[in-house]
């Protein structure tokens, strides 16, 4: 009977962090006006909506379903998300195409992916292989973090970048490889990076 109840406990709760991925897309997103706005056309959070779905069914071992979801969310929103990712509430996917997110990925509350990221391996192998990215991280469209690697909190990787080590929190890393470029930056006062970087290494 607990399971049961757990189990649609656990359903209600996506709907919990769908409302507050919205609420993150009004405050990080300058052209969201509009939760309604967000939900009926933004088709990077159909994708993050899918996403949810099929992690609860993941979570529960209903894979047929959690797959099933999966497949429908690549080929109708161009973004691989694996159902076994931990994405927590209140993250935002901005342009989302080409986004791809790996199985042992976790990405932490507040943070901001642009078009084109990946959160990927460096190496085939079994167990955890992929980013652990902290709480209000800036991801730049374009950028490839891959690996085993932490990305602290309220950091930016600006785009286009390759990371292969960790980045401190509050740091700024660009280029391929990535280097870090600035520390005590977080990623809070990004739109202010472009005055004092190439712009072509942000957003």
């Amino acid at each position: 009977m607990r399971g049961v109840l757990n189990f649609f406990k656990d359903f209600v709760n996506i709907f919990k962090d769908l409302g507050k991925d919205l609420s993150m897309y009004i405050e990080k997103d300058p052209t969201a006006k509009r939760k309604w706005k967000v939900f009926l056309t933004s088709i990077s959070f159909h994708g993050l909506m899918s996403y949810r779905f099929a992690n609860f069914f993941y979570k529960y071992k209903i894979y047929p379903v959690a797959y099933f979801i999966y497949v429908l969310s690549k080929i109708f929103h161009s973004m691989d998300i694996h159902p076994a990712a931990l994405i927590e509430p209140g993250v935002v996917i901005d342009h989302g195409f080409g986004v791809v997110i790996g199985e042992t990925a976790s990405i932490g509350s507040g943070t901001l992916i642009y078009h084109g990221v990946t959160l990927g391996a460096k190496k085939v192998t079994n167990g955890k292989r992929h980013p652990i990215v902290g709480k209000n991280v800036m991801i730049g469209s374009g950028a490839k973090v891959l690996g085993h690697i932490y990305i602290g909190d309220e950091s930016v990787i600006g785009a286009n970048s390759v990371v292969l080590m960790d980045v401190p929190p509050k740091s700024l890393a660009v280029g391929v490889p990535a280097e870090i470029k600035k520390i005590n930056c977080p990623s809070s006062n990004y739109y202010e990076l472009n005055n004092t970087i190439n712009s072509d290494f942000v957003i």
